[in-house]
């Protein structure tokens, strides 16, 4: 009973993290299709790391860390990999919820300084290549124009700003389109808390059977 118990644990821990591990490879791969064609440019000035290919780089690497430990750590059967998987994983389950809860408490601080790294950003417009690219492709896409509105915009709106009298401005449509979402947003957060929850309760349960396993054949 303990070793059939045993290889269901390390065959299903180690499958729920191969399929990690291919998802890792694929946000890795888009983050440096992103950061090579750097489609989308430097929003905030201030932050020049913070574009969507770098995060989606550190994001896949750290998924491709995290789930090789757990496939290896599985199969092999080897405590000491699997309780770096589960370190890991608790870290970074800590660090979402320290996010979590700071965004909460600091939201409307954190607002204004995203609208005023995106005022700042227009300033650069017609200087950075980078700059320009980010707000073509947010105005176009959201089809939006400027932070609050197209008066933002000192030298007239660029050709990426939609035409019309009543468009909103990037920054509101954005906090509005969060906003309705929010439900969605707070699932998927959760959906993914409670797969790093089921990772770790696998890799402590998969830990002791090993253990259990090792004692009963007197090894």
């Amino acid at each position: 009973m303990g070793m059939s118990s045993l290889k269901l644990l390390k065959y299903v821990l180690f499958i729920f993290n191969l399929l990690f591990w291919v998802c890792g490879c694929c946000i890795l791969g888009f983050g440096i299709y992103l950061l090579v064609q750097n489609t989308y440019g430097v929003l905030f000035r201030n932050l020049p790391f913070l574009t969507l290919g770098n995060v989606l780089v550190i994001v896949g690497s750290i998924i491709m860390v995290v789930a090789f430990l757990g496939c290896m750590g599985s199969i092999k059967e080897n405590k000491c990999l699997l309780m770096s998987f589960f370190v890991l994983l608790m870290i970074i389950l800590l660090a979402e919820v320290a996010l979590a809860i700071l965004l909460f408490v600091y939201e409307q601080k954190l607002g204004n300084l995203v609208a005023e790294g995106l005022n700042d950003s227009i300033q650069h417009y017609h200087t950075d290549n980078s700059t320009m690219a980010a707000w073509d492709f947010i105005q176009s896409h959201l089809h939006c124009c400027g932070v609050n509105s197209s008066r933002d915009w000192t030298s007239g709106p660029p050709s990426s700003c939609p035409p019309g009298a009543d468009v909103q401005g990037c920054y509101n449509k954005a906090k509005q389109w969060f906003q309705s979402n929010f439900l969605y947003i707070g699932i998927i957060t959760i959906c993914v808390c409670v797969i790093q929850v089921l990772g770790m309760s696998f890799a402590l349960t998969l830990n002791c059977q090993i253990d259990k396993t090792s004692q009963a054949l007197g090894l």
